[in-house]
């Protein structure tokens, strides 16, 4: 079995991220979702929007985002339209809350093991083909987010959010978010991400760009600085062999900073969220890295 291909420059510049997708070879079609962080109110880890437009540009995308299941300044329409401005998304792109007006989608997952639906917001719909364009980091509760976090978590309406960070439970309040079994959460997050691929049905590539590497994510409105210096940016069309790729490339590291980086992702048991997207079948660990110059 062929393994899959996963490409890697170490220099990140917006020309680069442009290089790297072109040489996927996969000329994403119709109307192009470009999902990113945007990064809450007080982070200073999330990539700006000036480091990535070329790429939007290029792929003429529309930047997508949906409304958050905790407090802060995403949590409602109104106040992440407000922040898209504040961190200039919208100076520069079309910018789309997915979930600003309901009722959500539905995304059947016949063969989730921890859920079998995935609320997602209704204006996916709207859209041929995605891009997944992430900022590879570390996570308070997932250990790490990278390319399946974006499908899952990112994708996932307000209400979807909730509905897998409490693994299934139906009406799950703000505290069960934090309650749940952290393996069963994980695999959630799989079995969502796995929808949204296979919603996509092959129009789908991802990106990952390793910088500014905290050990808590873009969502966090107090994040600790990086501990690691940026590593390089990442394309693939396989979601589980790019955020693989990623977690070896930490691993392979001599940087000091890579061991509580580590930490974070192995305390929450980070990599069993690629095991479980492996075993859904939406992508394999075995990889080929290929580094372009």
């Amino acid at each position: 079995m062929e393994k899959s291909k996963v490409y890697f420059c170490k220099e990140i510049t917006p020309e680069n991220i442009v290089k790297m997708y072109e040489t996927l070879g996969k000329k994403l079609t119709g109307k192009v979702a470009v999902k990113l962080h945007s990064g809450e109110k007080g982070n200073q880890n999330y990539i700006r929007p000036q480091m990535v437009k070329d790429i939007v540009e290029y792929v003429q995308g529309t930047v997508v985002e949906c409304n958050t299941a905790y407090d802060g300044e995403r949590n409602t329409t109104e106040k992440h339209i407000q922040l898209m401005k504040d961190h200039e998304w919208s100076k520069y792109f079309n910018v789309d809350i997915m979930d600003a007006e309901g009722p959500d989608d539905i995304l059947e997952i016949p063969n989730g093991k921890i859920i079998q639906k995935n609320y997602v917001g209704k204006n996916l719909k709207n859209y041929d083909s995605m891009l997944v364009l992430s900022h590879f980091k570390g996570h308070p509760m997932g250990g790490y987010g990278g390319a399946l976090k974006q499908l899952s978590i990112g994708v996932a309406s307000g209400k979807g959010k909730r509905y897998i960070h409490c693994a299934g439970k139906e009406g799950g309040s703000y505290e069960d978010m934090f309650q749940t079994d952290q393996i069963k959460f994980l695999e959630a997050m799989a079995d969502s991400a796995s929808s949204v691929v296979k919603h996509f049905n092959g129009n789908i590539a991802y990106i990952n760009v390793m910088c500014n590497m905290s050990v808590d994510c873009d969502c966090c409105n107090v994040a600790e600085d990086p501990c690691m210096t940026d590593i390089g940016i990442l394309a693939s069309l396989d979601p589980v062999a790019i955020d693989q790729a990623c977690i070896d490339l930490v691993k392979s590291s001599n940087d000091p900073g890579k061991e509580h980086f580590l930490e974070r992702v192995n305390s929450r048991k980070g990599t069993h969220t690629i095991d479980s997207a492996e075993a859904l079948g939406i992508g394999s660990k075995e990889y080929e890295l290929i580094e372009i110059k």
